[in-house]
């Protein structure tokens, strides 16, 4: 893997300030030296250490938005945005990131917003401590974007629900302890139809039907799940029945931000190795970074990406100030998606041969960008949503 050196000193912008900057140090030094050395080798393994979701926990990484008396750290979105981008820029693996985001940042703020205190105490705590590992099952076979149309069921029995039903490409799937899982708890269904249900990997029924192999995120585990016949207690219901597309929506906002966000960093990433790769590489006796086209390839990758960040971080403000931001984060995540893309493309080929090696990190960051205009809501799902806050 390359090493990435500083092409510049890094800018405080808005809407972070110095104690979050302090925090990205910190987070890049632990990256840099507990993650990025290893992702090659948990790539061909097909996943990363679960022990990985304690280290991390140990640091306070996994509860930075949450309350101490959860055992988080105190602080807020803010806080967790640096995270993200800076496990992206650093680790250069889109799979690690996804398994320890998916569970901290997807899977476990539904309990902590919806939940109620002994729901925090069985899940959320251990989740924050990295001793249970959390997923979200929203993607069913038959129902990808969309979230209206889930169809596994639970009915409703003395003292709680039985499911039945099937998940798939969930996050962390096969080897979560517990799943927030939607479900339909009436017979029709639809946006008032769906209700959360924690499911838990002992209870009979629940399945892991298969580990599914993927063209990038190589060392996050995907799963396909299955229910047959699961008893889930009442207790385990989150937020209210029928109440489930609210907090669908609700996390959504959030995921696609981090999405967003986890992209900027990955653009940086790729952009630095470029520049850096572009000075040591030569051809006909000179660096190919002295190369019109060569320049013209980095200028345009850093015009993306710094467009990128204007708008990703001016959502997270939005969103940290607490405005009613669907536009401008359903706008973030439909540009630096495809940005993260475009920009992995023009690095590969500034590489030429060597992009397709393993050591450069360029191949696996072209495979890994290409689920961003998918997974959180299509690129066809976000141009809807704009286009219907737009009146249209």
């Amino acid at each position: 893997m390359p090493v990435i050196k500083d092409t510049g000193a890094r800018a405080t912008f808005p809407p972070f300030g110095e104690e979050h900057e302090e925090l990205r140090e910190t987070v890049t030094r632990f990256v840099s030296k507990e993650i990025a050395p290893n992702v090659d080798g948990w790539e061909d393994a097909r996943e990363f250490p679960r022990e990985l979701y304690g280290r991390c926990a140990e640091l306070g990484f996994l509860g930075l938005k949450f309350p101490e008396e959860l055992g988080g750290q105190g602080g807020t979105h803010l806080h967790d945005a640096v995270w993200v981008e800076e496990l992206a820029r650093s680790g250069g693996s889109g799979g690690v990131a996804a398994g320890l985001n998916a569970h901290t940042s997807i899977a476990m703020p539904p309990i902590f917003n919806f939940g109620t205190e002994e729901q925090k105490q069985r899940w959320l705590v251990p989740g924050i401590a990295g001793e249970k590992i959390g997923a979200l099952g929203i993607t069913e076979p038959g129902a990808g974007s969309d979230v209206a149309g889930i169809s596994t069921f639970a009915r409703k029995v003395d003292g709680g629900y039985v499911v039945n039903g099937s998940k798939t490409f969930i996050t962390n799937g096969v080897r979560a302890d517990f799943l927030v899982c939607a479900v339909k708890t009436t017979k029709e269904g639809g946006h008032g139809g769906i209700s959360f249900l924690v499911l838990e990997r002992e209870m009979p029924g629940y399945e892991v039907a298969q580990k599914l192999e993927k063209m990038g995120w190589h060392s996050s585990d995907t799963g396909e799940l299955a229910f047959t016949d699961v008893e889930v207690p009442e207790e385990n219901l989150l937020g209210e029945e029928n109440g489930g597309f609210k907090l669908i929506m609700a996390n959504f906002a959030w995921e696609r931000l981090l999405m967003a966000i986890g992209a900027v960093g990955a653009m940086q990433r790729l952009i630095e190795i470029s520049v850096n790769y572009s000075l040591e590489r030569e051809a006909f006796g000179r660096p190919i970074g002295k190369f019109q086209a060569t320049r013209h390839h980095i200028a345009e990758m850093a015009t993306k990406a710094e467009a990128s960040r204007a708008i990703t971080y001016n959502s997270l403000r939005l969103f940290h100030e607490g405005h009613n931001c669907i536009k401008e984060v359903t706008m973030a995540k439909l540009v630096t998606q495809r940005a993260v893309l475009e920009i992995a493309d023009q690095a590969l080929q500034i590489h030429g041969g060597y992009g397709y090696m393993k050591e450069y990190g360029i191949e696996r960051a072209v495979r890994d960008a290409r689920l961003g205009p998918i997974g959180g809501g299509t690129d066809e799902v976000m141009k809807e949503i704009l286009g219907k806050l737009m009146g249209l």
